[in-house]
């Protein structure tokens, strides 16, 4: 009851800052729009801006306190392999809180080093990897929580297997001139999956009577099946638009 009690606060605190972002005039912010982020195809912009806005205020602390990039992409990733481990330990929710923190430092990095002017080819590179590092700790972490269900942890390695294609498709494509970041299952999309699954699966077990680990399961094979989906299309994408300029 706890967990869920706490889960709902947070939804409710969630649900009035949207109420609040959105009587301010919900604007939305500079960078994701010059960046074109975006959420489940478009359909979550809403929820892109409004998160920029309730990380505003700790972005400007930063700034303000001199921290560069390197110290969130680090902390990212020590909060991805932290993840990791409290799921294959079973402490889902714990990995939940440590997957949100981690998505909040993975979104300043790249935010600080553009407000800066230290954006680079170095900069882009070592996120990008890093990204990958956390996913996979985060997923290997499933491998094991998930390992008592049939077929759950094919699942998780199937996941991991598929994110790590969404993303090489991408980057194989921007290294002979095609850039395509479309699909539905990206990065943004696995995070928020991930992260909200790890906090509501035991509220949602104790509702309908799930065994726990249920619904993570089953979110976890619709991110293996979405991101083959999206690997899939961006590969054929990109090679029409290579047949197209032979």
């Amino acid at each position: 009851m706890g967990n869920g009690l706490t889960l709902g606060l947070m939804l409710s605190l969630a649900l009035f800052s949207m109420l609040v972002y959105g009587f301010l005039g919900g604007r939305r912010d500079a960078d994701a729009t010059r960046k074109q982020t975006h959420l489940l195809l478009g359909a979550g912009d809403f929820l892109v801006h409004w998160f920029m806005w309730v990380v505003g205020p700790i972005e400007r602390l930063a700034l303000r306190c001199g921290l560069t990039p390197e110290v969130f992409n680090f902390a990212g990733l020590a909060l991805g392999l932290l993840s990791g481990i409290a799921i294959g330990m079973g402490h889902v929710e714990f990995g939940g809180w440590a997957i949100a923190l981690g998505g909040i430092a993975d979104i300043l990095d790249g935010r600080i080093a553009r407000a800066r002017g230290l954006a680079s080819d170095y900069g882009a590179f070592i996120d990008s990897t890093l990204d990958r590092f956390v996913e996979v700790f985060v997923f290997l972490g499933f491998c094991v929580y998930l390992g008592r269900f049939q077929g759950g942890a094919f699942a998780a390695s199937a996941a991991i297997t598929g994110s790590l294609l969404v993303s090489y498709t991408r980057a194989r494509g921007e290294s002979v001139g095609v850039k395509y970041t479309g699909g539905l299952m990206q990065r943004a999309e696995r995070l928020a999956l991930t992260c909200l699954v790890c906090l509501a699966d035991r509220p949602l077990a104790s509702i309908f009577g799930w065994e726990e680990g249920r619904a993570i399961l089953v979110v976890v094979s619709a991110i293996a099946l979405l991101t083959f989906v999206t690997a899939t299309q961006r590969t054929i994408w990109i090679a029409r638009a290579l047949l197209r300029s032979n």
